[in-house]
């Protein structure tokens, strides 16, 4: 039998073109004289689609899809994801399903049993779980369906779940399982995704196809990576990451595998292509077709900038420089020199003249008072506002320029430096971004050396640093680490070695910008935890206070 992997980039909602999508990979399949091929978790509506689940055109429309695809099933089987409506009146209204197609009917329906609900994840939100599965024939192969999450419990050790789907289908001794994913990128997880599928197939002793998506919706992005696995838990392909593939598998070839085929990975390399695939398709998918943003001549902008240039093309992306009395010749050379590394457009609007008239115009209020973040957050706002009047005047979205570990203290500023359609870096820390840069420049120089080399600052007074306000990156990184992604609280990270008094002033900065992240644009994920949808804090919350 040969089995064909579809890794494709689905658009939630976007039925008429994720339809096309299947058809034109179902015709790539035929021509490799595939038997059967399989499409991703949610394939026909794109994942997640979250609330439009709630609406019945919505489901209806899924369906729709389902019966278009059945009609391209002659001659080959189809398997693909869809919500379901439950029959039944207790529960949830919909499934989680998967279809499979043959000969223009439906053969057999699976639906999800395990449903993740932590994290990015809400599905016991939408959807029942299943609590019976089983297997289903096809050209005289037995076949196993299990969708993304069902293979997270093998060996039931997964305290979340009390089933675990193959352990009830495995007594019917399938000849192999497909497995219809929808999992998100993370640097941390492409080696536990691995490691999970061949303790499933090491446990079940079956061959195992892994489909995994590829693409981002706004702020989840989707790697891809989809893989063949032996019986004996040797990896038979891994197919690429971040771009869309079809690829056709022998199952008597994968069952006398004997070398691992394993792609070599780079932590920075992951992180720069899921963070251009999150700019190209967040343009892609709202129909943008160019970018603005903030050039500083420091090393954050500079990351943002050749990410934008290499996601949109330079010739879609603009900076825009804005220097006040406080900025240093440097850092308006080492901007200038970016863009024109880049090729990317770029003008000079000093806001001094405009600064001191906000002064003169406070005056009469602020009078004698000293100067303090006041003035600061001043200067923020007008580069702010300059950016959005191009963004609206010339149809730009601006893109956010904060890395994690100021989105985490809350070091930036409301409708200043804060604004913005997506935050490209913030789910990466400043130590992060540093190592970011020098994969960027391992070629030839794109972000000039003095940018990665100077002191971080804002330059919003006379000599400012960073570590005015901020402990060093190097200590407040490993904290912010441990307190966001770890959730371990002040007394665990104080037993790490950290000073008692410092741990507790940056968790109180982290708490206290809570109300500063609601009002911040969508974080393109690339960590376990990201600020957004997978990690919920109250504004007012009073813990360590």
């Amino acid at each position: 039998m040969r089995i064909a992997l579809a890794q494709l980039n689905y658009h939630i909602g976007n039925f008429d073109g994720n339809l096309q999508l299947m058809r034109n990979a179902i015709v790539k399949a035929k021509s490799l004289k595939a038997d059967l091929i399989c499409f991703s978790e949610l394939s026909t509506c794109g994942y997640p689609p979250v609330d439009f689940l709630e609406f019945r055109d919505f489901i209806h429309r899924s369906m729709n899809v389902i019966h278009e695809l059945a009609k391209e099933s002659f001659g080959i089987g189809i398997a693909v994801g869809s919500p379901t409506v439950n029959p039944e009146r207790a529960g949830k209204d919909l499934f989680n399903s998967a279809f499979f197609l043959s000969e223009g009917k439906v053969v057999h329906i699976a639906h999800k049993g395990l449903l993740p609900n932590y994290d990015i994840f809400d599905e016991y939100r939408y959807f029942e779980p299943a609590k019976e599965f089983s297997v289903f024939e096809f050209k005289g192969k037995k076949i196993a369906i299990t969708i993304c999450e069902d293979i997270w419990n093998v060996d039931n050790v997964n305290p979340m779940y009390d089933i675990c789907p193959m352990d009830q289908m495995i007594n019917e001794k399938p000849d192999f399982m497909l497995n219809l994913s929808a999992s998100p990128f993370c640097f941390e997880h492409t080696q536990d995704r691995l490691d999970t599928i061949r303790n499933n197939a090491l446990r079940y002793k079956i061959p195992i196809f892994y489909c995994n998506c590829y693409g981002s919706q706004t702020d989840i992005v989707f790697d891809g990576g989809s893989v063949v696995v032996t019986n004996n838990g040797i990896i038979h392909d891994e197919m690429p990451y971040f771009e869309e593939c079809i690829r056709c598998y022998d199952l008597n070839e994968i069952n006398n595998t004997q070398n691992n085929i394993e792609q070599v990975k780079i932590k920075e390399d992951l992180i720069y292509r899921a963070l251009i695939l999150g700019v190209r398709d967040y343009f892609k998918k709202m129909n943008f077709k160019s970018a603005i943003l903030g050039l500083s001549g420091g090393i954050d902008s500079a990351i943002t900038a050749v990410i934008a240039s290499d996601a949109l093309g330079p010739e879609n992306v603009t900076g825009i420089l804005m220097p006040s009395h406080y900025s240093s010749e440097g850092s308006v050379a080492d901007a200038k020199a970016l863009a024109e590394n880049l090729g990317i457009h770029y003008e000079i609007i000093p806001i001094k003249d405009i600064f001191n008239s906000y002064e003169s115009t406070l005056k009469p209020w602020f009078k004698e008072l000293p100067a303090n973040v006041t003035e600061e957050n001043i200067q923020a706002r007008i580069r702010g506002m300059l950016l959005m009047a191009f963004s609206n005047k010339f149809n730009h979205i601006l893109l956010n320029t904060t890395n994690k570990s100021e989105m985490a203290v809350g070091y930036g500023t409301l409708y200043g430096d804060l604004c913005g359609g997506l935050a490209v870096l913030a789910d990466v820390y400043k130590t992060e971004i540093y190592k970011l840069a020098a994969y960027i420049n391992r070629d030839h120089i794109r972000i000039p050396q003095s940018s990665i080399e100077k002191p971080p600052s804002a330059e919003l007074r006379p000599g400012q640093k960073d570590s005015d306000s901020l402990p060093e990156y190097s200590i407040l990184d490993p904290i912010l680490y441990q307190y966001i992604e770890k959730r371990k609280g002040p007394n665990e990270i104080i037993a790490h070695g950290h000073n008692q008094d410092l741990v507790l002033r940056i968790l109180k900065m982290v708490n206290k910008a809570e109300f500063k992240r609601y009002q911040s644009p969508p974080v393109i994920r690339v960590s376990y935890k990201a600020f957004g949808s997978g990690r919920r804090l109250p504004i007012e919350g009073n813990y360590l206070y």
